[in-house]
This record gives C-alpha cells, sequence and structure tokens, in this order.
C-alpha cells in the first residue's frame, strides 16, 4: 500500500512528475539550488570538490526478498559518503540516480526515499539532485561530493615502511551477514545483527577527517575487503602491508566464530570501515585500532601474521 493509502499503486500507474512529488519530499534536499531545475548548486567553500559514484545493481549488489527498499536506500548513501570520507572529507551532496520496473510498486520507492533519509541524518548529508528512469530490474547510481575543509587529500599512495596500519570501524560482520542470507535467507535472532550491518552499514565517517588531521598518509574505505583493499594501498604505495591477527583482528574474528571468523574478517567487504596508515610517532584517533604495520616492498604486496594468504582476497565485481 502506497504512503497515502491508495492501495497497491505501481511505478507504471503514475508519471515521472508524480512519482517525484512522491519521492523527492521524503529527502532532505538542502542546497544552495536543490532539485528542480537542470542541475543542483552546492557551495564548494574548499574551492576543490571531492567527487565520487557508487552503483548498485538488483541481483548483484542486492535483492528485494533480502533487503527492503529502505535498507536499500541506506546502503546506496553509506558506501558514498564512506568514500568521500576516506579522502578526509565530508559530504556535501548527493546525486541519487534510481531506475526501477514499471511494475514496482510505488511504496518501495518511496521506502526507499525514507531510507535515504534515515541515512543522511546519520551521516550528516543532503541529496541535491537526481534522476529517474525506466529499466528491466532496480539500478541505484548514487554520486557523492565532499569538501576536504582546506586539507589535502589522502591517498592510497602516500603509506610509507614503518607507518601503523589501523582500522576504523568493525570488519567481517556484513560479509558474515550476507553468508546468512545466502544460505537461509532470513537471519535467526542470534544472527540479526550480522544480518543488519550487511543491510545498513556504519561506517565511521567521522573519522576520515579526523585521520586526516591526525596525520594519515594512506586512506581507504573497505567496501570489497581488507586484504583486497590493503592491496590497492600495497601497489599504490609500493609497499607490503604487513597485517597480524592479534589485537583487533583477532577480536573480530573471534566474534564472527571459530570456523570462518578470520576469513570473514579478512576478505568480507560492505562493512565500510576504513584503512588508513599512519606515521609511527602519530597518536591514532578514535577508534582506529591498530591492524599491523607497513614493510617495505616484496613479492606479497600483503602479509598475514608473515605470511601471504592463499584464499579468496575479498570481492571481485567481474569474478564468477
Amino acid at each position: 500500500m502506497g504512503a497515502d493509502g491508495t492501495g497497491d499503486v505501481r511505478v507504471g500507474d503514475l508519471d515521472e512528475t508524480a512519482l517525484l512529488a512522491r519521492v523527492v519530499p521524503l529527502m532532505p534536499t538542502e542546497a544552495l539550488l536543490g532539485p528542480g531545475d537542470d542541475a543542483a548548486l552546492v557551495a564548494a567553500p574548499d574551492g576543490r570538490v571531492v567527487a565520487t559514484t557508487d552503483v548498485l545493481v538488483e541481483f548483484r549488489d542486492f535483492r528485494r526478498d533480502w533487503s527492503s527498499g529502505a535498507d536499500v536506500g541506506w546502503k546506496a548513501v553509506a558506501q558514498n559518503v564512506a568514500d568521500v570520507a576516506a579522502m578526509g572529507g565530508r559530504c556535501t551532496g548527493l546525486l541519487i540516480g534510481l531506475s526501477v520496473p514499471t511494475d514496482l510498486e510505488v511504496a518501495w520507492v518511496e521506502d526507499f526515499a525514507r531510507g535515504v533519509a534515515a541515512a543522511c541524518a546519520c551521516f550528516g548529508a543532503v541529496v541535491v539532485g537526481g534522476d529517474l528512469s525506466a529499466a528491466s530490474e532496480v539500478v541505484v547510481s548514487v554520486t557523492a561530493l565532499g569538501d576536504l575543509q582546506g586539507r589535502p587529500p589522502v591517498l592510497r599512495s602516500g603509506a610509507r615502511p614503518g607507518d601503523v596500519v589501523a582500522v576504523a570501524g568493525v570488519l567481517g560482520r556484513s560479509g558474515a551477514g550476507l553468508e546468512v542470507l545466502q544460505r537461509n535467507g532470513s537471519a535467526a535472532p542470534r544472527e540479526e545483527e550480522l544480518v543488519t550491518v550487511h543491510r545498513r552499514p556504519q561506517p565511521p565517517v567521522a573519522a576520515g577527517p579526523a585521520a586526516a588531521l591526525a596525520g594519515a598518509t594512506a586512506l581507504m574505505d573497505v567496501s570489497d575487503g581488507l586484504l583486497r583493499d590493503a592491496g590497492r594501498i600495497a601497489a599504490a604505495s609500493a609497499v607490503t602491508v604487513e597485517l597480524t591477527t592479534t589485537g583487533a583482528l583477532g577480536e573480530w574474528s573471534r566474534a564472527l566464530g571459530p570456523e570462518r571468523g578470520l576469513e570473514h574478517v579478512l576478505t568480507g567487504g560492505e562493512d565500510h570501515a576504513l584503512l588508513g596508515c599512519f606515521p609511527p610517532e602519530a597518536v591514532l584517533p578514535t577508534p582506529f585500532a591498530p591492524v599491523g604495520r607497513v614493510g617495505v616492498a616484496g613479492p606479497h604486496p600483503v602479509l598475514v601474521d608473515g605470511r601471504p594468504w592463499t584464499g579468496s582476497t575479498g570481492w571481485d565485481h567481474f569474478a564468477r
């Protein structure tokens, strides 16, 4: 039933203007010039704009029988604000493109907008524009804009041997939650927290600017798994990332269980924690926890307890 109680209204029952009239008021749209014209106008007080984009495709990145419209809206916002934070920036605006089947219930689209709004309220973002289109499946495309507030961006290429490797957030829970859904299609009470994290990740966005202020030499969002994303820092910085399973990694692994806990922590994606490298003398900002050190370049970009990892290293969009 639609939000106005009009029954099972489908997208194809409305024209684009009518659908927008239902959806746009549900989302925060503060900007110098927001939705309604051909383009938005967003302040850039720093004189530079951080820009990033992500696409979520139904059946590849989410399933409607596993996630509500609000869950998909939340995740679309979360993964983009995390990328802005991973540059040391603060999100200033989101552009959201939504393509949906014409037989999709309008209530799902309204629910999606409410999920976007809830995530924006949590992460301090606003929607400044977007687009609607028809498609055979739901596709969400989000472009996020951000402000560095006068600081230089924190890149993947700045890590140096001797740096401390640290993570803000918790790893492995989203991957474990996805496994629960793939196995059962739903969660038992003891598994509900894992599934919730998968549906609605909680990136520590304030930790991005805090890391930049603390002197982080490299920073990135962990979206595809710790090993894969640590390998990207290693490649960009021409170093080796040496992880240790004691401390935080071991703690998170034990919390997920003895069988596959460590695998989830090292290879599970979509927790959207932040992976950073810091000079050895730096004071790690809250909530960063040390998980290893940076070493000189070697034959393996990432080592786990001094050895190369022999299994999967994380998510690959084109892997079969």
